[in-house]
């Protein structure tokens, strides 16, 4: 299996199996895609309700995500890319706080978990060169051998060094915080729930953050006049 074998395989379909960590993000998906669909499906010029709420969450992440970006129409791009990362990411870390989660197959964060992160890090590297190629064309590959032809290596490392970062950064913080709150709850059940728990809100949304940022960060040098 890519990546090495899945946990606590749910079903299967045909020959690929699929864990409890799988189903969990197709539920993250689809909370997601009904929402949207629901906030939508009878827009009015004036919000209300939950369109109201969703057109603050999509407006609050295009301001902060993109304004690293000083080209509008790159920010308009990629835009429901990153809020698309982020509240993914978010729900994902929030999946964790869920009692007994910690230690309940099923439930596990997503994010917890490398195989997950890695791929969300791999979409980030395909799109940086897609939005650099897209706004530079054959000219993008220039900056593979800038400021010279000698730092070509050390571009193609810090190029692979992005997706790492990317995915252990994430996988650490929130595999980390899992096993942590595990052990906690275990010693004093009673006692460190609810501390704990306000500090997952945050870190949770700090993670998310911090993951939207960097990928819009690589996506706005990639589409910079520097290249």
């Amino acid at each position: 299996m890519l990546f090495g074998m899945l946990d606590d395989v749910f079903f299967k379909l045909g020959p690929i199996p699929v864990d409890h960590i799988i189903v969990t993000e197709w539920v993250i998906i689809a909370l997601i895609g009904l929402i949207a669909y629901f906030a939508t499906r009878d827009m009015q010029m004036v919000p209300r309700g939950l369109q109201n709420a969703f057109e603050m969450i999509i407006v609050w992440t295009y301001d902060f995500f993109t304004q690293l970006m000083d080209k509008e129409h790159v920010a308009k791009k990629w835009a429901p890319l990153l809020t698309a990362f982020f509240l993914f990411i978010l729900l994902s870390n929030y999946s964790g706080l869920i009692p007994g989660a910690a230690g309940i197959a099923g439930f596990q964060p997503p994010t917890s978990n490398w195989n997950i992160t890695l791929t969300l890090a791999m979409i980030t590297f395909f799109s940086v060169h897609i939005a650099g190629f897209a706004e530079h064309g054959g000219h993008y590959l220039g900056h593979f051998v800038s400021p010279s032809p000698l730092m070509l290596p050390l571009n193609l490392v810090e190029e692979v060094a992005h997706p790492l970062s990317l995915t252990v950064r994430l996988f650490g913080n929130i595999f980390g915080e899992e096993m942590v709150i595990a052990f906690l709850l275990f010693m004093a059940p009673f006692i460190v729930p609810g501390a704990i728990m306000g500090l997952s809100l945050l870190l949770g949304a700090i993670q998310a953050i911090v993951f939207t940022i960097l990928s819009a960060s690589y996506i706005a040098a990639a589409t910079g006049e520097g290249h």
